[in-house]
Parts: structure tokens; C-alpha cells; sequence
């Protein structure tokens, strides 16, 4: 049986804030937001567009979130849960293997290209928009990058587990490139490659799954 792969944000809790109850959605706010941090990134998006975008007045943000950085821990987490939910579904499938993997790069080209969303991964996009200052923030992001491929390599060795991989499969060197792939994948779509292209991409890189294991030799 394949074991449950999570996603873990590694956020800090959210300020909480005092006062009145709230007189808005704070989970459509809290979406709205993650949206336009997707799309502009941290950088990008300056707090007059936050509450704009989220309907809210200054004071209920400060309230309610905290803080700019504060609330992008949130976006991040909103993200893991909501838009980049498939990723860890797909790994908690049971089927074999490579189906999985396949399964999980035909579904990124699907994933990185809707229409009624930012283009490409929220998290691969913040990488390269996220200023060398933003010490706090590119830990964050580097800690979700590592544990998407950690992801990865439990569902590779489970993999070996269940016969499905060789077991002198180097696990970490595949898990590292498949996550390049999907980063790569990702940034293609950001910079508009359509769906049809991102499949390609996905077909190639299924070129380097290695050879089933040998059920036996012939006498």
C-alpha cells in the first residue's frame, strides 16, 4: 500500500486579530489574495491592490491578517490546500508507479494552463519573483520546493517497495528530476507555452523512467 503523502506548509500560525467580528468572507478574501500573489508575485503586489482585490478596508486587513508577510504564509498554505491540492492527490493514488508519475505530469500541463486561473505553479513563479532581501519568504519557498520533492521520492520508494522500480533506482536523482521537470513545466506556462506543448514536454520526460525489474531469468 502506498503511504499517505501530505502537504505540510511549514508557515508560521496567522495573527489573529482583536475586535469585532468580521464583517466579511475572510476565506474569499484569503483567495482572492492568493490569486493576485500568484499572478504578481510578493514584490509585485502592493498593499493597495491586496484590499482591493480582497474588498476589505485597511483596518479589517491589519485585523484579520496581520501583516503583508503574514498573509502571504497564508496564500501560500491556501494554495497547498486548494489549487495545488492534485499534486499530493496524484502521489496517494493506487495504481503503479509510472502511471502515477505520468498521471502527475499530464495533469501539471492541465493544471499549469486553466484559464480561470494564474498561469503555471504559485509556488515555482514566486522563485523567480521573489527579491534577494525577502530572506524569510525564500526559505519559505525553498522548504515547500523541498518537500514536494521529498514527496516524490517517498512515492519513488514505494515504488521500489511494490516491485514497480529497480531496486538500484538512484531515488533522489530521479525525485530531483522529475521536480525539475514540473518547475520547468511550470515557468513554460507563465511564459505562455499552450497545453499541447507542456504534453510534449511531459511525453519526453517519461522517456527516462527506467525499465521494469526482471520477474526472472531464462534457464
Amino acid at each position: 500500500m502506498t503511504p499517505k503523502i501530505i502537504a505540510t506548509s511549514g508557515t508560521t500560525p496567522p495573527r489573529r486579530g482583536r475586535g469585532r467580528p468580521q464583517a466579511f468572507d475572510r476565506a474569499q478574501a484569503l483567495c482572492a489574495a492568493m490569486r493576485l500573489f500568484w499572478d504578481r508575485g510578493y514584490d509585485g503586489t502592493s498593499f493597495d491592490d491586496l484590499i482591493a482585490a480582497m474588498g476589505i478596508s485597511a483596518s479589517s486587513f491589519y485585523n484579520a491578517f496581520g501583516s503583508k508577510e503574514a498573509l502571504y504564509h497564508e496564500a501560500i498554505d491556501a494554495y497547498l490546500q486548494l489549487a495545488g491540492a492534485w499534486f499530493f492527490a496524484i502521489l496517494n493514488d493506487e495504481t503503479d508507479t509510472r502511471t502515477a508519475f505520468q498521471h502527475l505530469l499530464t495533469t501539471a500541463a492541465s493544471q499549469f494552463t486553466r484559464d480561470d486561473q494564474p498561469a503555471g505553479c504559485m509556488i515555482a513563479a514566486a522563485a523567480t519573483q521573489c527579491a534577494p532581501t525577502q530572506a524569510r519568504l525564500r526559505d519559505l519557498l525553498a522548504t515547500q520546493r523541498t518537500q514536494a520533492e521529498a514527496a516524490l521520492a517517498t512515492r519513488l520508494r514505494a515504488g521500489i517497495a511494490s516491485g514497480d522500480l529497480p531496486a538500484e533506482t538512484d531515488i533522489e536523482a530521479m525525485a530531483a528530476f522529475y521536480s525539475a521537470l514540473l518547475r520547468g513545466m511550470a515557468l513554460l506556462a507563465r511564459d505562455g507555452a499552450p497545453r499541447e506543448r507542456l504534453l510534449e514536454i511531459a511525453g519526453i520526460g517519461m522517456h527516462a523512467w527506467p525499465a521494469p525489474p526482471q520477474s526472472g531469468s531464462l534457464s
